[in-house]
């Protein structure tokens, strides 16, 4: 009770909705049972939110997302751009160094592309404040940072979807998929 009310022990629903969608898509991959789900940009971001909290990312800070039709999505992210570095030396351009050092808020919109249960993105635009960024260093750094991960991620080619997840698309300010 004293949890509670001192809010510890409540979670936002967005995150019971996420948790509850995990729990029903894990359980369907032994079952081979369809699920079909469609989550708001809101409620996607409320769960990100939580879910640094409960399991912080190497090399992110946090991470905020806006989805697009045609599996467009903006994300605004605070990288760890020294432990970039570290992990594969080169990765930042020596121009870039002076401005991109510590922990930095980047801009990134990548274009999705999900069937048969992999994922592939390309990098469309990317800025630091007012700096582009080339499309093929970010993509560089998004795989240094997918490979610090517990999952240890290879963006370089199909990543499998999550779940059992056969497909994911995005709308206005929606994602939607299915197993």
């Amino acid at each position: 009770m004293v949890l509670f009310v001192l809010g510890l022990g409540a979670q936002p629903a967005a995150v019971t909705k996420m948790l509850g969608l995990f729990g029903e898509l894990n359980q369907a991959q032994s079952t081979k049972r369809k699920v079909r789900f469609h989550l708001t940009e809101a409620e996607v971001n409320e769960y990100l939110r939580h879910a640094w909290t409960v399991n912080p990312r190497p090399g992110l800070d946090r991470m905020t997302v806006k989805f697009f039709p045609g599996n467009y999505v903006s994300t605004f992210t605070v990288i760890d751009f020294d432990m970039v570095e570290q992990a594969r030396p080169g990765t930042v351009p020596m121009l870039l160094k002076p401005v991109l050092s510590g922990k930095k808020e980047v801009w990134v919109d990548v274009r999705l592309n999900t069937s048969g249960g992999v994922g592939t993105f390309a990098v469309e635009k990317a800025y630091f404040q007012s700096i582009r960024l080339p499309a093929f260093m970010v993509e560089k750094m998004i795989n240094v940072v997918g490979a610090r991960q517990r999952e240890k991620f290879d963006t370089s080619k199909p990543v499998p979807l999550p779940f059992g997840l056969r497909q994911i698309a995005t709308g206005d300010k929606t994602v939607s998929g299915e197993n």
